[in-house]
């Protein structure tokens, strides 16, 4: 978060106020009798699709990532779990930062495929050996060693 109000997502990216439309709206969370006067719920939105800020390389990662939350390309984000209208502002932009910053990441490497070594198999086969014979001596065939 910039004292601009710009959000910093990463190194790479860093989304200016200008790009951003906050809503305003009552809170049903905590307040007591303020929370009929007050506007204190906070819906932050960002326009993914058509930023300027997020590098074409990575914005087609970030909308597929993001793809569910996305309407017409547009973020959005709501935060009512304080009283204040500017902690709620400040939850909502941390909010968009860390979904954002997770949209961004690069993908998992992949697994690369592994067999069992042989004396894993080997004691595998052991144990099971084992295993089977001593439910063979609880039912009392002694003789198929």
């Amino acid at each position: 978060m910039d004292t601009r109000g710009d959000v910093v997502v990463n190194a790479r990216i860093t989304i200016p106020a200008s790009e951003l439309r906050e809503r305003f709206s009552r809170s049903a969370g905590p307040g007591g009798q303020g929370v009929n006067t007050t506007d204190s719920r906070v819906e932050l939105s960002f326009d993914l699709a058509r930023s300027d800020s997020v590098p074409e390389s990575l914005r087609q990662r970030m909308l597929d990532r993001l793809r569910p939350r996305l309407v017409d390309g547009v973020l959005t984000v709501a935060a009512s779990e304080h009283r204040a209208q500017l902690a709620n502002r400040e939850a909502a932009r941390e909010r968009l930062a860390s979904l954002l910053a997770e949209a961004a990441a690069p993908p998992p490497r992949t697994r690369k495929p592994t067999k069992p070594s042989k004396g894993a198999k080997e004691r595998r086969i052991t144990a099971k050996k084992q295993r089977g014979k001593l439910k063979r001596y609880r039912k009392g065939h002694f003789d198929g060693e």
